[in-house]
């Protein structure tokens, strides 16, 4: 498809489920979002999209549903609006989501969509999420990156970037790129409109970010679901976690 937001073509790839071609129905959506390093391929290469999905569909773990696997790897690598003028966050929101919501027979509505990610998707979900709750019914982020925890942590990040802030430009970005802020100062009412999915392995590297989201959720008492299974930050722990992701955004695609 044609950005004018990112003044470039932007590729993704996209599941439709076994009953697609055959049926006249509208279906709900899932955006998957990929990892640092890989672009829209990465789910359907190492992370058996397909595979995983049609036997969840098949066994009645999820419902019929179409996946997108938007591409945040070329231009610039990542799914947030940066300083410059590269606004990949913006054009998810106005360009990628009405595009494919009009290119397939897909349901528009809150209920009916959901977002989830692994490392630098799982962020994504989290900032996506957290940015429209209005938006998404479910979010799940696996072995996600929830920005940096820190503003020291930011700026020694920002020193190998071509990008510029302002000091106040800086705390802005920070506060509205860490999930943890975000949840300490959100309404809790719209923290719960979203139905939450959180996994990452005791290896894995990201593991305190995740324990704070936990944590932060758990002193507001936001409903939400949190996973710590044995592994790290690799594809056979992504590959398990699909199936699980698959049926619990179903349950709210089906009106639990």
């Amino acid at each position: 498809m044609t950005s004018k937001v990112l003044k470039s073509e932007r590729e993704y790839a996209i599941y439709l489920p076994p009953d697609y071609e055959t049926s006249e129905r509208s279906y709900p959506v899932l955006y998957l979002l990929h990892g640092a390093g890989d672009d829209q391929t990465g789910w359907v290469q190492f992370g058996e999209v397909l595979r995983i999905a049609d036997n969840a569909i098949k066994e009645g773990r999820a419902t019929p549903m179409i996946i997108v696997m938007p591409d945040a790897n070329t231009g610039k690598r990542g799914y947030f609006n940066q300083a410059d003028d590269w606004r990949y966050e913006d054009f998810f929101f106005e360009e990628l989501m009405p595009y494919v919501e009009r290119q397939y027979r897909i349901k528009g509505e809150k209920r009916y969509r959901a977002v989830a990610g692994l490392s630098m998707g799982g962020g994504g979900s989290f900032m996506y999420a957290l940015h429209h709750p209005e938006l998404f019914s479910s979010a799940c982020p696996l072995s996600a990156y929830v920005g940096p925890l820190t503003l020291e942590d930011f700026k020694e990040q920002l020193k190998g970037s071509d990008v510029e802030y302002t000091e106040a430009e800086m705390l802005e970005y920070f506060k509205n790129h860490n999930a943890v802020e975000l949840i300490q100062s959100m309404d809790e009412k719209e923290l719960k409109s979203v139905r939450w999915y959180i996994d990452c392995g005791d290896d894995d590297f990201l593991y305190e970010g995740n324990s704070l989201v936990h944590i932060a959720l758990k002193k507001k008492e936001i409903p939400h679901e949190y996973r710590v299974r044995d592994g790290a930050h690799n594809w056979t722990y992504w590959r398990a976690s699909l199936p699980n992701v698959l049926h619990f955004v179903s349950e709210a695609f089906h009106q639990y």
